[in-house]
């Protein structure tokens, strides 16, 4: 019988090839896990909101369409909100239980107005005003960076972010604002759920939509 065989060096050079071809393989897979940057279930990516923060903090005339809830150890109510917003104008349209029934507050160049049902009301403050006719108030000077996840530039505050480098937790006028969820705007993450605490007011805001607007108030 006639048996045909290599030589044990061809083996050894299969062998070792084989071994070195598998080892560059996982070598490969390695290095493509340690580059590939953390991902949320919404498709946040880790090093995001510190590349577009100045496209945020640039993104200052939009309009804001969701819903704000309100809660007190008196009252849970919640309403509409549709909210203008430009650098030296903003408007707010609060519709529903907590607005008592339609509200629109505006502000331009530290004047300040709230109508309502009862008649057209004005005050030094937006919170002054808020406060006197509906009996609570939302920050409002602050919350136009709030709502787009920046501290505000008037006083100190603390800020905590996610695992990802983004706002997680914000500490600032004696407010506690936590940022619950995300979503994508115009190549721009902004939040969708933010909860703002102070004392024994709750207050949590839903955004159904965010516009960029560029028209002159």
């Amino acid at each position: 019988m006639l048996i045909n065989s290599l030589p044990a060096s061809r083996f050894s050079i299969f062998g070792r090839s084989t071994r070195l071809l598998i080892a560059g393989i996982a070598l490969l897979a390695l290095a493509g896990c340690a580059t590939q940057a953390p991902v949320d279930d919404g498709g946040r990516q880790a090093g995001q909101w510190e590349r577009q923060q100045a496209d945020v903090d640039a993104f200052d005339t939009w309009t804001l369409v969701g819903k704000a809830g309100l809660r007190t150890p008196q009252e849970n109510n919640s309403a509409n909100l549709d909210w203008n917003q430009h650098p030296h104008y903003f408007r707010m349209l609060i519709s529903g239980p907590f607005g008592g029934g339609r509200s629109v507050l505006e502000g331009r160049e530290g004047r300040f107005s709230l109508t309502t049902s009862d008649g057209r009301f004005e005050a030094e403050t937006p919170e002054a005003l808020m406060e006197e006719q509906l009996g609570w108030s939302l920050p409002v000077r602050a919350m136009p960076d709030w709502v787009r996840g920046l501290p505000g530039d008037h006083a100190s505050y603390q800020l905590e972010t996610d695992e990802l480098g983004f706002p997680n937790h914000l500490q600032q006028d004696g407010w506690e604002i936590d940022y619950r969820d995300w979503e994508q705007v115009e190549g721009m993450w902004l939040p969708r759920r933010l909860v703002m605490n102070y004392g024994d007011l709750r207050i949590t805001l839903v955004v159904n939509q965010w516009q960029s607007t560029n028209q002159d108030a």
